[in-house]
């Protein structure tokens, strides 16, 4: 124990090149920094090669000399930034085989010409959308993206290459309440007003269409047509008056 606390007393320095120096001042000669200034814009591998070649100081390193440099303001007139127009050093040049992207454990993971990502989606590609109806890639210009494909309802797409394009104002309604049974002939269009009416609940006192027996939906759906039509007619008789 006195002999470690001695050592750090006189500052007996021990173990690797940079802990042995840590702490002390290097001092270099008038020539010394003659040369360094006059040398000073030499990249700094090649600052401290040609350094240790002309004076034989092994207790520095470019660690040093670029702590000097920047203590001192001289200047190199390099930036580390590629200019505009700056050709890579690398350009044109291939990569040698068995190094970076063409080494054998590098290539395994790699796409191979022609191959496609597991997740991909083709044109008719299906999926669920969260309101629970079946969406089809088709190929259509995504209005959003200007993409060739987008989703759109299958049962709606079904619906209008049977029937034409859905009525203005009006939507389409499953008949058997299920909203993934895509046939044209479960689907029925009626004005958007019916819709409320079919949800049933407290307020307005009948069963929700889409719970309620198969054979029970005829009925419920011609009660709110019949009754949507006369809210309207009422409505155009008070506008008329």
């Amino acid at each position: 124990m006195n002999l470690h606390g001695l050592r750090k007393r006189k500052g007996w320095k021990t173990g690797r090149e940079g802990d042995r120096y840590k702490g002390r001042h290097r001092k270099f000669t008038p020539a010394e920094m003659a040369w360094l200034e006059a040398n000073r814009l030499l990249p700094i591998s090649d600052y401290h090669r040609a350094f240790i070649a002309e004076f034989p100081r092994e207790d520095v390193n470019p660690k040093n000399l670029h702590g000097l440099r920047k203590r001192m303001g001289w200047k190199t007139g390099r930036t580390g930034q590629f200019e505009r127009g700056q050709a890579p050093a690398n350009k044109g040049k291939r990569c040698p085989e068995g190094v970076g992207g063409r080494h054998p454990n590098a290539r395994r993971t790699q796409f191979k010409k022609g191959q496609e990502p597991h997740n991909t989606k083709h044109l008719g590609h299906e999926r669920l959308s969260k309101d629970g109806y079946v969406e089809i890639s088709v190929a259509e210009v995504n209005p959003h993206t200007g993409y060739g494909r987008r989703y759109v309802h299958k049962h709606v797409h079904l619906w209008e290459a049977a029937n034409g394009p859905v009525p203005e104002g009006c939507c389409l309604k499953s008949l058997d309440g299920d909203k993934t049974n895509t046939d044209p002939s479960n689907w029925t269009a009626i004005p958007r007003g019916v819709l409320p009416r079919l949800n049933g609940g407290r307020a307005t006192r009948v069963m929700a269409y889409d719970s309620a027996p198969d054979d029970l939906k005829p009925a419920l759906l011609t009660i709110a047509k019949i009754d949507h039509r006369a809210r309207e007619l009422r409505r155009q008789r008070k506008d008329a008056a």
